[in-house]
């Protein structure tokens, strides 16, 4: 079990990482949610011991690890950009951690052999880095931290420069590798997707802050609050500032029917927020709600367009199926699905999700 106890890290007076607690149990995958320079990098770093925290505890399996480096940890990293060695070919590469180890050579080739086979490696593994191309070389460097056998293994954003059919391959058989090592995983990434498509549990960052832990489609049917709502929002959260008035919404100049999972907020300011795929050109949903809005911009992109309008001040992005290209200036009428609207109060906490979302 890895733990950390209100760890935080300053840097020249600025915080990197505000104080933070976190549980991370053997055999799980846990995923570190957010944008770039939120902090993912930065904590996985304390976790690893390669930075020490400026305050608090960091203990594996009961044990204060506070500052002990990570050569002495048993932690395995795989970053962005692969790090091998050059000198070696792909099979020694894979089996380098084995060798340090120890391990004797039936069950190095056994454990190099079936990592390559996962990461289709097994043409290359006679070939050097320097012989491969930037996915292969990533590829390599994940099968040795597979190999090493770490009881914590760390991966900063280790798929982002594959090739789309390789990565969502391997976002399906990672889980699966996570669950028969017994190690304690810990992956970065930026994308709302991933993290929905690896399970597990999710952390969802935002400017150094832990905004939300758990389950992660729990902490996706849940936000706790809207910074964790945008967190997990791709294309972006659309949201609007209105005001409840007994069963009516107002914002922009239009009045929205209160939904039922709504009724029982308070009356006063609100901000509402609901996905891009609840808002569409025809009427879908038990309470859809017809709004005017003016077109900024038609993104096309393959059997999916990402229409972009103006609803008062707000800027929202509508997702549709097929190619909608439609002018700028334009004003057309959208339907909101009402039933689909999650609610946050003026201090940012969550007052109110769809029952479809948190069911």
């Amino acid at each position: 079990m890895l733990e950390l106890r209100d760890v935080a890290k300053v840097v020249a007076g600025e915080n990197h990482i505000h104080p933070t607690s976190l549980v991370l149990q053997r055999g799980t995958l846990n995923v570190l949610l957010g944008p770039t320079l939120s902090g993912k990098t930065s904590l996985m770093r304390l976790m690893a011991g390669l930075d020490k925290p400026t305050s608090g505890s960091v203990y594996f399996d009961g044990k204060d690890v506070t500052g002990v480096p990570v050569q002495k940890r048993s932690v395995a990293m795989v970053y962005q950009q692969f790090i091998n060695y050059p000198a070696f070919t792909v099979y020694e590469n894979i089996a380098s951690p084995m060798r340090i180890a120890g391990k004797d050579r039936d069950t190095v080739d056994k454990a190099v052999r079936k990592a390559a086979e996962l990461l289709k490696l097994t043409p290359y593994l006679d070939r050097t880095p320097l012989n491969l191309s930037g996915g292969q070389q990533q590829r390599t460097a994940l099968a040795r931290a597979i190999c090493k056998n770490a009881s914590l293994v760390l991966l900063d954003e280790p798929l982002a420069n594959l090739d789309y059919k390789l990565r969502e391959e391997l976002r399906e058989e990672l889980p699966k590798i996570f669950a028969e090592s017994g190690a304690i995983f810990v992956y970065a990434t930026t994308e709302p997707s991933e993290a929905l498509l690896l399970g597990g549990n999710t952390a969802t960052l935002s400017e150094g802050r832990v905004t939300q832990f758990g389950r992660t489609i729990d902490v996706y049917r849940n936000p706790a609050d809207l910074v964790t709502a945008k967190t997990f929002g791709d294309p972006p959260l659309n949201t609007i500032a209105v005001t409840k008035l007994g069963q009516t919404l107002e914002a922009g100049g239009a009045k929205i029917a209160v939904p039922a999972h709504l009724a029982h907020v308070s009356d006063g300011p609100l901000t509402i927020a609901f996905q891009p795929h609840h808002l569409s050109l025809q009427p879908r949903g038990a309470h859809p709600q017809a709004l005017t809005v003016r077109t900024l911009i038609s993104e096309i992109a393959g059997s999916e367009s990402f229409v972009h309008v103006g609803f008062g001040d707000a800027r929202w992005v509508m997702l549709a199926h097929g190619i909608h290209d439609i002018d700028p200036d334009t004003e057309i009428t959208l339907h909101l699905d009402a039933d689909r609207l999650m609610a946050f109060g003026p201090d940012g906490r969550s007052l109110a999700v769809p029952a479809a979302l948190a069911a």
